[in-house]
């Protein structure tokens, strides 16, 4: 699909619901494998509260998704001189929910779970045939529709949960006979033990492996050896856990890593009839296995494209076959050979490129290029958009110009905020989607950003 129009979200609501035109109540629960994850058992996933700070605000990014029609439950308001921004560029913006308590540790969805004055407004909503989109359908988000009669837009959370598994999408690329890494998926410690003996014999012949949670996400849930000593060690720990715990299972995905070319993420919509969209395909940027941006257009050729077009097309039939409806992203990677492993893991849910597509199809205009990308701060206090906007100066998008760089969600920026009269610096983060007509104007654009957001960042 070409976003060269309106059509992504209306297509959405049509697969979704049976409706291009029905409403929505968007709810961006970022990182809801940590809820499908609640009952494996799998690697160890460290987190500060910085970073869980951030990761809640996240949930502005439903901002620019949503259509002016539909509804938006954020944990805290947005900043007004911040909408005041987006209005200027002609953007209809949804509703605005927010919950009655925010605790920066907490999710949206678990926020608004609290919040009885929000759950009285849901249920209005419902009473006039809304639909909730989450980024992802957990327990917590069904809670939400159970408690305010809401109807999912998604299917329920075992179908959800199933189809999210890295374990589901190496069996499901073996099933299709598509090409991807060697590997290996644990379901018992057992089957991971003779699996890492397996994986070590990979590791002796100079690859590494990477041994990955069924439900990891951005970075966290991922261990990669270039040592058998210390896969083994790996081996031995979770053993002596499971027999600790009488609990054999583990939810596990080895695989040998590949000589990447490109990452990239494509991206398909499943209908509840089955009918398959393909949407875009984008290349992604990750830096140590974090998503990092995506570049627009991805510099892949013709064959490539539409390997992935069939690729979506063949996953789409099955996971409708399994009983799910709604967005999908895959990642996938170009080997150094010119090769294309097509299918690295299927994300059944909003990905980072969805929450984009609003903004390609108002902004990008043909030719134009892009990256969609974060800037990483520290901050020494709280700094407000007029601030902000004030040091990017020219570099700021605008509707006139329509070049340079459109912020995306401010609400992370300041999200790890200490409390009042704490003077520690702490970090944040700037999301924003950088246009351009030429490669040089875009390289030249993410040069300035990164010098004018740096001022603001205090270095300790």
């Amino acid at each position: 699909m070409s976003l060269d129009s309106p059509t992504f979200l209306p297509g959405v609501k049509q697969a979704c619901t049976g409706s291009a035109d029905a409403t929505f109540v968007l709810i961006g629960n970022f990182e809801v494998e940590d809820e499908w994850a609640r009952d494996e058992v799998g690697l160890p996933v460290f987190g500060g509260r910085a970073a869980t700070a951030i990761v809640n605000r996240m949930d502005e990014f439903a901002l620019l998704l949503a259509g002016p029609g539909d509804h938006v439950v954020l944990k805290a308001a947005p900043d007004p001189d911040y909408l005041s921004y987006l209005s200027s560029l002609g953007i209809g913006l949804p509703g605005i929910l927010l919950t009655d308590e925010h605790d920066p540790g907490a999710t949206v969805s678990a926020d608004a779970l609290r919040s009885p004055r929000l759950l009285a407004a849901l249920r209005s909503l419902a009473g006039r045939g809304a639909y909730l989109l989450p980024h992802g359908m957990s327990t917590l988000e069904q809670q939400l529709c159970d408690r305010t009669g809401l109807a999912p837009a998604l299917p329920p959370v075992p179908v959800v949960k199933a189809v999210n598994s890295k374990i589901y999408s190496r069996r499901l690329a073996t099933e299709l006979g598509l090409p991807q890494a060697v590997g290996w998926e644990c379901e018992t410690v057992t089957e991971f033990a003779e699996a890492a003996r397996e994986a070590a014999r990979s590791i002796a012949a100079g690859r590494r492996v990477g041994v990955k949670d069924a439900y990891g996400v951005s970075g966290k849930g991922i261990m990669v050896f270039d040592d058998a000593r210390r896969l083994a060690q790996l081996v031995q720990m979770v053993t002596r856990r499971a027999a600790r715990s009488g609990d054999p299972r583990i939810a596990l995905v080895l695989e040998e890593w590949a000589d990447k070319a490109l990452d990239l993420n494509y991206h398909f919509t499943v209908a509840r009839d089955g009918t398959i969209r393909f949407d875009f395909v984008k290349e992604a940027l990750t830096e140590s296995g974090v998503h990092k941006g995506h570049r627009i257009p991805a510099r892949l050729g013709p064959d490539h494209v539409d390997q992935l077009v069939d690729t979506a097309t063949r996953l789409g039939e099955r996971l409708a076959a399994d009983g799910f409806h709604g967005v999908v992203g895959v990642d996938a990677i170009t080997t150094r050979s010119g090769g294309l492993l097509p299918v690295l893991e299927i994300n059944a849910r909003n990905n980072m490129s969805t929450y984009q597509t609003g903004l390609q199809e108002r902004f990008m205009d043909p030719g134009t290029v892009a990256v969609a990308r974060q800037y990483d701060l520290r901050l020494s206090a709280p700094i407000g958009w007029p601030e902000l906007r004030d040091r990017l100066g020219d570099l700021i998008f605008t509707a006139d110009r329509r070049a340079g760089l459109l912020v995306n969600n401010f609400a992370t920026v300041n999200a790890a905020a200490p409390e009042p009269g704490d003077t520690r610096p702490y970090a944040g983060r700037l999301y924003g989607l950088l246009m351009a007509r030429t490669e040089q104007e875009l390289t030249e654009l993410d040069r300035g950003v990164t010098a004018a957001v740096l001022k603001e960042s205090v270095h300790v």
